[in-house]
């Protein structure tokens, strides 16, 4: 099938998946639906009506890895597991796919930088989730989806980068930290799911949900790039973070639509940083 180069490596309009969904080979859809205050919400909302063909896949489950105590809450997956779990879902180098939920996209963020990390490069979010598909006139099924297995996805280099603790703490106020948390998070007024309130020493902070439009759309390519510009950043030094993972990978998700691509995930985030007490931490 064709891989359109603007759109299959970030983010696809519901018209244009529609016209790939007539296609002889139809791309695999990934229903990453998940609630963080309520794990089973998202399989519930799938089993109620989910584009039709998706497989869902959990967070917990198949988008991360065990928990140890101080690895963060959503640690990532072994390579290994996920080239299994890929290849179970019908993924195979050269086969589109697209991730979608219903929550402003960031469990599909985390599913597409997981498959890009895995060194898949034609994985897409559905720009706008759910609502944009049934506002294209998109219908929902309820029927589960058979997947097409493959052999696991063979080994490639990883897509994406990555920086882990010891790294960020060796680097601290020389290379630009970017948070994706919401800003009374970020500042350490609340804090609802970790144990310490704050965040990382130096980081900027850029909440996930500002890179989206009312309708639940990421914002045009060139305000975004003109939004992470204003950072004054260079993409390829940018460490991108917030509470476990997950949300951060929204950020990055809108910078490679805003076509600056090459920045990399702490994927322990704030959930495995405030872990150390030996470590840092900056408040306000």
């Amino acid at each position: 099938m064709s891989e359109p180069s603007d759109a299959h490596r970030s983010v696809v309009s519901a018209t244009q998946l529609m016209q790939w969904l007539q296609q002889a080979t139809p791309p695999v859809l990934l229903d990453c639906g998940f609630d963080l205050a309520d794990p089973t919400a998202g399989e519930r909302a799938y089993a109620a009506g989910h584009l039709p063909g998706a497989l869902y896949v959990h967070l917990d489950r198949d988008l991360s890895g065990a928990k140890t105590g101080s690895n963060g809450r959503h640690p990532l997956p072994p390579r290994q597991a996920l080239a299994e779990r890929a290849g179970a879902w019908g993924i195979a180098p050269g086969v589109q796919v697209v991730c979608y939920d219903a929550h402003g996209m960031p469990y599909a963020a985390r599913a597409w930088w997981l498959l890009r990390w895995l060194g898949h490069d034609a994985v897409a979010v559905l720009d706008g989730g759910v609502a944009a598909w049934t506002a294209a006139g998109g219908t929902l099924s309820t029927e589960p989806a058979v997947p097409r297995p493959q052999p696991p996805y063979p080994p490639r280099p990883p897509g994406m980068p990555t920086v882990d603790a010891a790294t960020l703490l060796a680097n601290l106020g020389r290379r630009p930290v970017l948070d994706a948390r919401a800003a009374e998070r970020f500042r350490g007024d609340v804090e609802p799911l970790d144990r310490v309130a704050g965040h990382i020493p130096g980081a900027l902070n850029r909440f996930f949900k500002d890179n989206l439009q009312p309708d639940g759309r990421l914002q045009p390519a060139a305000r975004l790039r003109e939004a992470f510009a204003a950072l004054h950043a260079d993409p390829a030094q940018l460490v991108h973070q917030c509470g476990s993972g997950v949300t951060a990978c929204h950020n990055l998700l809108a910078m490679e639509h805003a076509g600056l691509a090459g920045s990399a995930l702490y994927p322990g985030s704030w959930s495995e940083w405030c872990a150390d007490p030996a470590r840092p931490v900056a408040r306000g």
